[in-house]
């Protein structure tokens, strides 16, 4: 289960990564947002923050798991929650239309291979 996990995290991180570059190399895509400043969003903030986001999802999953018999459909849900509320920093802080899509589009991708990666590595639900 670990080993398929740490997979689950290396995939979401390379795909990140691979989406990224395909958006500020093929499509000349700026990712730029405004936070208390205007930051670039560049390859080490996306490795960084996809990596973040699947070991943070397989930590719940697994605390869940210990503390509950419906671990999967809580963090199946708890996790979509998630993914759906981090649209809004891409969509309001995002500058430019291509910034706010392209963004948008990294949240969501992160968030597809996390939730269906990790989903499929839970024990499927206990029955009395």
């Amino acid at each position: 289960m670990t080993r398929n996990r740490l997979a689950v995290a290396a995939l979401t991180t390379v795909a990140a990564l691979i989406w990224w570059t395909v958006l500020t190399q093929a499509f000349d895509v700026d990712l730029t947002a405004e936070q208390g400043g205007t930051i670039h969003i560049g390859a080490v903030s996306v490795l960084i923050a996809s990596l973040a986001m699947s070991l943070g999802g397989w930590a719940l999953l697994a605390i869940l798991e210990r503390n509950t018999t419906a671990a999967r459909k809580a963090w199946t849900i708890t996790a979509l929650i998630c993914c759906t509320l981090s649209l809004g920093s891409p969509l309001t802080s995002g500058i430019g239309t291509g910034a706010k899509l392209g963004l948008a589009s990294l949240h969501l991708l992160v968030g597809t291979v996390v939730i269906l990666g990790l989903r499929r590595t839970t024990a499927s639900p206990r029955r009395p």
